[in-house]
């Protein structure tokens, strides 16, 4: 074959390739980004963490945020927390109102900084990561008689080797009986929980608490 043949056998299997991923549908090249979304274990059985949870849906931020009736909050110590959750389970909040299997609830703790550039007044976000946990839905890891409804925490004290909270901690009851939706506080989710509402979603509990509260 002479170099021009090469050339133009080349560029057309370029062509070819190009039009096939033109008109395949969305749904099959979006396979890999699914599929980058999914938990991974390693061999000790520890969740790694997803490396593009900064990719994924934002859903709020909290500051100085404490759930406990005596809370306080020291001078100087405030923090922001950052949700962020897979694209998946977000497409399927949107639809029923509650979270897939295999859903991955993501919270960054950053401090807040004052004092800085030509700020004068108000907070914002230090570059430093102050904590990073997971909150995640797999009912065949996390059994349901263990974790309630199959969800499980985990702290990345490292940024890279998941640590499970044990069943016992504090955590899973307090989310257990004041969450709005699937032991997931939607509550705090503003774009959130007016679609679990609508899809009437909410668990008996919250909504309890929220007619005592009114």
């Amino acid at each position: 074959m002479s170099k021009r043949k090469h050339l133009f056998f080349f560029a057309a299997l370029v062509l070819a390739a190009f039009t096939l991923l033109s008109f395949a549908p969305p749904g099959r090249l979006n396979v890999k980004a699914a599929q980058d979304n999914l938990p991974v274990y390693n061999a000790k059985g520890q969740l790694q963490l997803p490396a593009n949870y900064r990719e994924w849906i934002y859903l709020s931020t909290g500051i100085d945020m404490n759930y406990s009736p005596n809370a306080s909050q020291a001078a100087g110590q405030s923090t922001f927390d950052n949700v962020f959750v897979n694209p998946e389970a977000w497409r399927s909040f949107q639809s029923t109102g509650t979270w897939p299997e295999k859903t991955m609830l993501i919270l960054e703790g950053r401090g807040a900084s004052s004092r800085g550039s030509i700020n004068r007044a108000g907070h914002y976000q230090a570059t430093e990561r102050m904590g990073l946990e997971v909150h995640i839905k797999d009912t065949k890891r996390f059994p349901a008689d263990q974790f309630p409804g199959g969800w499980a925490f985990v702290s990345f004290d490292d940024g890279v080797d998941g640590s499970l909270f044990p069943p016992k901690a504090d955590c899973y009851t307090c989310h257990q009986q004041h969450a709005a939706v699937d032991t997931t506080f939607v509550q705090f989710y503003p774009t959130l929980l007016p679609i679990a509402t609508s899809k009437h979603a909410l668990s008996p509990a919250y909504l309890a608490e929220e007619a005592a509260r009114h």
